[in-house]
């Protein structure tokens, strides 16, 4: 009786042990958790990949949190990790490995009935910042400006600050919403409304993309676009085994095919 519950018990063990080697946690950004990497993984498993998948996306700064504490084997960020965000790993003995994976363009969006149609650099600023409060400031029809924004965990909302903002904070009237898919909702059924989402989420219903100084998101040239950058893939350390695995798709010409249908710009492209 002993000796077989001993050996149950060691074939659950050995079960619960498979299942930990063969499911991918993945954590981090909703510009890329929401479509792209939920892509690649289904296209993983297809190619043969034995695994599952466990994601998340809750915003880029979750990627680094979870690596450090070892709930995820993977993290996704639409930014560079920062550096305190690598000190906390560190912390924790961990040492993070970055893999560029994709670019994109946040994409400025405002309702499809809405007449502007481009704005300066400095307009998208001064917007955003609260300085332009009324459409008929930039040329459009008289209406109190609604601006949306992505929340602060989000890798897109510290971009955008960084490279439409100079470094300025959103106007105290801007709203927050959790993710890319929520600023498309808003923005498209208020037709004051305005906001930015990755260039995989600028075509949703109700939506119209305004170009920045005349430029719009082309991801023929993505890196003359203004408001483009790359996104990533973060390791706890060197990959092995099927994290290595499914990192590797990722970058191969595959993952690079998949890249370009979920909306965002293969490296191949993009270098």
């Amino acid at each position: 009786m002993k000796i077989a519950l001993l050996t149950l018990a060691t074939t659950f063990a050995a079960a619960l042990s498979l299942q930990a080697q063969t499911t991918l946690r993945i954590r981090g950004s909703d510009t890329l958790g929401a479509k792209l990497v939920p892509q690649l993984a289904e296209a993983f498993k297809k190619q043969g990949g034995k695994v599952s998948f466990d994601i998340a996306a809750e915003g880029s700064s979750t990627a680094f949190t979870n690596l450090a504490s070892g709930t995820a084997e993977i993290g996704m960020s639409s930014r560079k990790v920062k550096a305190d965000e690598r000190t906390l790993c560190r912390s924790k003995g961990v040492s993070i490995v970055e893999f560029e994976v994709a670019w994109d363009m946040i994409s400025v969006v405002v309702n499809k009935n809405n007449p502007v149609s481009d704005l300066s650099k400095k307009q998208l600023l001064q917007i955003f910042a609260g300085d332009i409060k009324d459409w008929s400031e930039v040329g459009g029809t008289p209406g109190p400006i609604s601006v949306y924004t992505r929340n602060t965990s989000s890798g897109t909302y510290k971009d955008f600050i960084g490279l439409a903002m100079k470094g300025r904070e959103y106007g105290k009237n801007s709203q927050k919403m959790a993710g890319n898919e929520q600023i498309a909702a808003e923005v498209g059924s208020n037709p004051n409304g305005i906001g930015y989402v990755g260039y995989a989420y600028s075509g949703a219903k109700g939506l119209k993309v305004v170009s920045i100084a005349g430029s719009l998101p082309n991801p023929a040239a993505v890196k003359s676009y203004p408001l483009s950058r790359p996104t990533f893939l973060y390791t706890s350390g060197e990959p092995a085994g099927t994290t290595k695995e499914f990192i590797d798709f990722c970058l191969s010409p595959a993952g690079d095919a998949i890249v370009s249908k979920a909306g965002f710009v293969p490296l191949s492209i993009a270098k």
